[in-house]
């Protein structure tokens, strides 16, 4: 998948049968690491390169990771046959603790209920973490539930959003040998 704006440039190959192997570079250190972090857990093979308007800051640079991230996980879902379609994660990390829940659905919506203690991490704005997640979800056409239960830490809650992401993506996408076809009475996700 690859996205060209006059703000950014994006390049995302992305394998859902993968082993957690990753090569990530966005010109933000705490956002490659968070993906990192999320592909390990999710057990995918990303190779991911992006260049943006950093000089301006990072909003432009993470949002578009997360369309050229989001339109690639769609086209690599296919049809969906044979697939959990749902999947979640309670992830603790320390003294955080996150709900992350997904449906494979092919509807985009993000429901957020995270307060970040600290606006910064390290260069980071943690904002970004939402707009991330939304532009991720509406792009990947997935439903995505983050809640978070218990923190104090802003790296920690962070991460406890990536890590869980990949797991409930790990649960959803996995195969279930009992079902055929689509998981939907509607037959088509």
């Amino acid at each position: 998948m690859k996205r060209r704006t006059g703000e950014t440039e994006i390049r995302v190959h992305l394998n859902l049968d993968g082993t957690g192997n990753y090569q990530i570079k966005t010109g933000i250190g705490f956002l490659d690491h968070m993906l990192c972090l999320f592909t390990r857990h999710a057990c995918f093979d990303l190779e991911l390169n992006a260049r943006g308007d950093l000089e301006v800051d990072g909003h432009h640079t993470a949002e578009d990771t997360a369309i050229c991230l989001g339109r690639a996980l769609k086209e690599a879902l296919g049809k969906k046959e044979g697939i959990n379609r749902y999947g979640h994660a309670l992830l603790p990390m320390d003294e955080a603790l996150v709900l992350v829940a997904v449906d494979l659905s092919g509807r985009g919506f993000l429901a957020y209920d995270v307060s970040l203690p600290s606006p910064r991490v390290g260069n980071f704005d943690t904002e970004l973490v939402e707009e991330f997640l939304r532009a991720l979800a509406l792009n990947g056409e997935f439903t995505l539930h983050v809640r978070l239960l218990a923190g104090r830490n802003t790296h920690h809650i962070i991460e406890a959003i990536f890590k869980g992401l990949g797991r409930a993506l790990k649960s959803a996408l996995a195969v279930d040998p009992r079902t055929s076809g689509v998981p939907s009475t509607k037959g088509l996700l």
